[in-house]
Parts: C-alpha cells; structure tokens; sequence
C-alpha cells in the first residue's frame, strides 16, 4: 500500500512527469551522438580508402575494403551463431527453474486443502509417485530422442 501512494505522490507532485522528461531528453542526446559518431566513423573509413586508393590504386583499395567488410561480416555472425547455443541452453535453465518454482508453489498451497479431502494422503502419494517415475524415465532416456526443440529458431 506504502508503494501506490508513493506512486499517487509522485504523480501529483510532478515528479513523475519531470522524469520522463529527463529520460526524453537523455534519449535525444544520446541518439544525436550516435548520429555523430557514425557520421565520424564514416568519414574515418571514407579517409582510409582515400589513403589506400592513393597508394595500392582504386581498385586494390576497393577489392581490400570489400573483402574487410564482408569478413567483419562473418565474424560478426560466427560470434552471434556461437551465443546463440548459450543463450538457448540459459533459456532452457530459467525455463525448467522457473516451472519447478511454479509447480512447488502450487503443490504447498494446495497440501492443506488435499490433506482435509477424504482421500487424505492416497491423493497426495499417487502423483507424487507418478512424478517421481517420470523424474526416473528423463534421467534414463537419450538426449535429443524425445523430440524437444531446443527453441532456437534457425
């Protein structure tokens, strides 16, 4: 309750407003800068190829800069590639994390009530037994022969 009145304040003072304010005009510079760096970096390259054509000819210097271009190219979409494993395998982890937290949680909000039932603890043991020899059969089957997708999209 403390967090939305400090919310309903700050609206109310302006503070809010004033914020978004700051980060429009942060966003701006910033974007301008960028602008001018890539203006910079172009005219950095522009006077290299100028610099190169004057020395080894126009079109060594352009058969140079292509293929620079297109290697700079490659390795950028090796590295890419290559962290694309990684990010899938952590999205996987948080994934199957994420699904335990969920399914512990909803197990001990639903114990009380489970315990109370008429069943008792035969409807708490049977899908606990079921869990546990379904935990058995993915430990003992080969990886990549139950069909999952790993969730990268090639």
């Amino acid at each position: 309750m403390g967090m939305l009145a400090s919310l309903i304040s700050g609206f109310a003072s302006g503070e809010t407003v004033a914020a978004i304010r700051r980060a429009r005009t942060a966003a701006i510079v910033y974007a301008v800068a960028a602008l001018a760096a890539l203006c910079g970096l172009g005219f950095l390259v522009g006077a290299a190829y100028i610099w190169t054509a004057g020395r080894y000819g126009s079109m060594a210097a352009s058969l140079g800069f292509g293929a620079g271009f297109l290697v700079i190219a490659g390795l950028i979409l090796l590295v890419y590639q290559l962290a694309s494993g990684a990010r899938a395998r952590r999205r996987a982890k948080r994934r199957d994390a994420d699904l335990k937290a969920i399914g512990i949680t909803a197990a001990l909000a639903v114990l009380p009530t489970l315990l109370k039932g008429k069943g008792g603890l035969g409807v708490i043991l049977g899908p606990a037994v079921a869990l546990v020899a379904y935990a058995i059969y993915r430990e003992n089957v080969k990886p990549g022969t139950d069909g999952r997708d790993d969730g990268d999209a090639k």
